[in-house]
């Protein structure tokens, strides 16, 4: 059984082909067009992947050896991402599906970020926790089957993802900045400079109060001090990544104290980070936990993990029809 996967919710285009449960390629094509933006422009988003997602398709189905006759199932991104870049690769896989009269499968991505986690060994056991954490979501998942979740805690403004890169524009870093405040944490003092840690009900989170301490804390000690950031960058990272992992942790170590549940996740583009994944492993150690992070490659948007969750939707039939549309701010 092979499946043919599509991934284009944002500035990735990609493409994967599993068999029979087994990713056989992954290929990823990133749009360096957005550096000079200083973040992601939609329309130009889009446009790349109108470039990119036949030379990707062509490269993914090479690379596995899987000629295009042999597909059973194209599955692509419904949702959430970014309207333009869910059309391109959505219009793809209708097309090609209904060339090859062959089924539909519509995946959502975040669900599709747990379910990277079913790539390769080891999996975690059901039920488990997953902190998904990405430049546009930030969720804790209660995940009891491969098609049961049910999100427990989320952000109610900014994303993870979102703070750090927005801190990193307040450093005057070049986009993308979230892995260059890691970058420069691995050197600094992570208690150098303290920051707020917002106080959210039950298992929500809150990240816009962090962004504004960030901005008057640089701006009252820039106005003193002009070189203040370049003389202590690497602290100031260090204190900020400290920050947001303690926000993330907290709240994760409160979901598994009140489920119960000691199979512990991480997923989405913010889960690379390695002041998390170092922090995450300890906890881990403290409490008990069986803790689970996927490969680097995994982390960030990649067809892979579409092709994954397809997978599992394949195996229960749940396909769609070609009247599907995508949606930018699909649920689940």
């Amino acid at each position: 059984m092979n499946i043919l996967a599509i991934e284009s919710s944002c500035d990735e285009t990609s493409a994967a082909v599993l068999s029979n449960g087994t990713i056989r390629s992954n290929v990823i094509a990133a749009q360096l067009i957005h550096e000079q933006y200083g973040g992601v422009v939609p329309e130009l988003a889009s446009r790349a992947h109108q470039q990119h997602i036949v030379p990707v398709v062509d490269r993914a189905l090479t690379d596995a050896k899987v000629p295009k006759n042999s597909l059973n199932a194209i599955a692509f991104t419904r949702g959430p991402g970014l309207l333009g870049s869910l059309l391109v690769g959505a219009s793809f896989a209708k097309a090609l599906a209904l060339a090859l009269q062959i089924p539909l499968i519509e995946v959502n991505h975040m669900q599709a970020h747990v379910l990277a986690h079913f790539i390769e060994p080891p999996v975690p056991a059901f039920p488990f926790l997953c902190l998904t954490v990405s430049g546009g979501h930030t969720q804790i998942v209660l995940v009891r089957d491969y098609l049961d979740m049910e999100i427990i805690g989320q952000t109610h403004d900014d994303a993870v993802g979102e703070a750090f890169d927005k801190s990193a524009k307040l450093l005057n870093l070049p986009y993308p900045g979230g892995p260059l405040i890691d970058k420069y944490a691995q050197q600094g003092n992570p208690l150098a400079f303290r920051f707020p840690l917002a106080e959210m009900p039950g298992l929500d989170f809150s990240f816009s109060g962090i962004k504004t301490a960030i901005l008057y804390f640089l701006r009252d000690n820039t106005k003193h001090d002009p070189a203040f950031i370049e003389q202590n960058l690497t602290d100031i990272c260090a204190s900020i990544q400290y920050t947001l992992v303690q926000m993330l942790l907290g709240k994760l170590k409160r979901a598994a104290r009140e489920t119960g549940i000691r199979e512990i996740a991480i997923a989405g583009g913010v889960s690379a980070n390695s002041g998390l994944r170092m922090a995450l492993t300890q906890l881990g150690q403290e409490q008990g936990w069986a803790v689970y992070i996927p490969r680097f490659e995994y982390c960030t948007d990649n067809a892979a993990m579409i092709a994954m969750a397809a997978y599992y939707k394949y195996l229960r039939h749940e396909f769609t029809s070609q009247d599907v549309s995508p949606m930018p701010r699909l649920e689940f």
